[in-house]
């Protein structure tokens, strides 16, 4: 699954930071069986199913969303760089 993490641009440059996210989701859905068998597109189908809301083909059980900063030592080089990218960039 591609991301593209620079859809959000914050006002202000210096406002970013890096953040460990963890999210427990339990829904019922109703799709077809030939969807479930890749776990890549059953992954973006599953959050695009979640995102677009309940419906008579999804059915939220149980929603956790947990969030923290972390230090920026801790997050990858590849991901150092971007925040740097994203401190210095003009826009």
């Amino acid at each position: 699954m591609k991301y593209d993490s620079l859809e959000y641009q914050p006002t202000d440059n210096h406002e970013v930071g890096v953040y460990e996210c963890e999210i427990h989701l339990k829904f019922r859905l109703v799709e077809e069986k030939r969807v479930l068998k890749d776990r890549e597109q059953l992954l973006e189908m599953l959050l695009d199913a979640f995102a677009c809301g309940s419906d008579e083909y999804m059915e939220p059980i149980q929603v956790e969303v947990e969030a923290q900063e972390i230090s920026e030592i801790a997050a990858s080089p590849q991901m150092r760089r971007q925040l740097i990218r994203l401190r210095n960039s003009k826009d």
